[in-house]
């Protein structure tokens, strides 16, 4: 008992130590003079933590509008609070600010000042989920590079105002209320550089037009998208991640080789209306099936290659690179086909 009551003193004596040697450092190489006006001018509503000066802590605070943020802060946390509008002047000295999250509050289209999202010159991340905004904010910083509004009320798009976004790598519109009519072909036009577009749970009902050839991973989940283009997928040649869970597609509204892409490692199909598998690249790793209305699985129909040409490929040869085949939630009865193992030598999981 005493040996544990000497850990414990030891053990709070040295974190405490430790906090006091580090807060005593910020404080040596700010300087006295510094350090005052450092504390001074953090906003009483927030905390400055002296390990972090970059940082401004407001999050979780009740507030309804921004406070002023000093102008060393890069990382603005002002999420949780009932925040409504956002205007100029909090952020006329903020000229360094890199990342701002105002997610869960309470702003709206008429409550963004025009034009005060732009001049954050150096904003990198932007992130506004869970707001009740009906279209994407515009003008945005040209040097975004992720840009987060999923959870809102966002049925429009204005034209162009991602056309001068060319570093933006991550497009989040997940569960707003996006139709076929708010993706043009213009939409995503400048997207140079995206990689993961994510539209999943809107209201779509088409595979939307004229995705960035960059991106790698497109989610498309919970929508009502029953038919896929004939060769959509050869305008996004890099597409290595494809979502299309919860869906209404079928059999007739996937082309012969639809999802005979390269690229592609990750493909899921669940929860649509399928009732075979369709044919799949030799380069595919993940598929998943589940919840659909497959009846039944033929090795000799859905290998991506010969089976017969299989014993000529060799140990790391051409052979199929699927690793994991989900199929439960369908009408297969066990055990899987022979055929199927042999076709694919890799599989390492199969859940039916």
């Amino acid at each position: 008992m005493i040996l544990k009551v000497y850990t414990s003193l030891l053990l709070l004596f040295l974190v405490n130590s430790v906090w006091t040697r580090t807060v005593r450092q910020v404080y040596d190489d700010l300087g006295l003079d510094h350090w005052s006006h450092y504390t001074s001018e953090c906003p009483q509503e927030c905390f400055c933590p002296p390990s972090f000066p970059n940082a401004l802590y407001c999050d979780n605070k009740g507030l309804k509008e921004i406070p002023p943020i000093p102008a060393r802060i890069w990382y603005l946390y002002l999420q949780n609070n009932q925040i409504e509008t956002i205007s100029e002047k909090p952020f006329m000295n903020a000229t360094h600010l890199r990342w701002i999250n105002l997610n869960k509050n309470k702003i709206t289209n008429s409550g963004i000042e025009s034009g005060v999202l732009s001049k954050l010159k150096r904003l990198l991340y932007l992130f506004l989920e869970e707001n009740e905004l009906e279209e994407v904010p515009a003008p945005l910083p040209v040097g975004l590079e992720q840009l987060r509004l999923a959870r809102n009320k966002i049925s429009r798009i204005p034209e162009g105002v991602f056309s001068h976004l060319e570093n933006l790598t991550l497009l989040d519109l997940h569960q707003n209320s996006l139709l076929d009519s708010a993706l043009q072909s213009d939409t995503f036009q400048g997207l140079n550089n995206l990689m993961q577009l994510n539209i999943a749970k809107n209201s779509l009902k088409k595979m939307p037009l004229s995705i960035p050839a960059n991106t790698l991973q497109l989610f498309l989940d919970n929508n009502s998208i029953e038919v896929i283009p004939e060769n959509y997928f050869s305008a996004i040649p890099k597409v290595t991640f494809l979502r299309l869970n919860y869906n209404k597609l079928s059999d007739d509204g996937i082309p012969p080789n639809g999802f005979n892409v390269s690229s592609i490692l990750d493909l899921q199909l669940s929860h649509n209306q399928l009732t075979k598998i369709p044919p799949i690249n030799a380069h595919l790793e993940h598929l998943h099936l589940d919840h659909n209305k497959i009846k039944n699985v033929n090795g000799t129909q859905i290998c991506p290659v010969s089976i017969a040409l299989e014993e000529d490929y060799g140990h790391y040869g051409n052979i199929p690179r699927l690793r994991y085949l989900r199929l439960d939630g369908n009408e297969i009865q066990p055990p899987i086909p022979l055929d199927v193992l042999i076709c694919f030598r890799l599989l390492q999981a199969v859940v039916i």
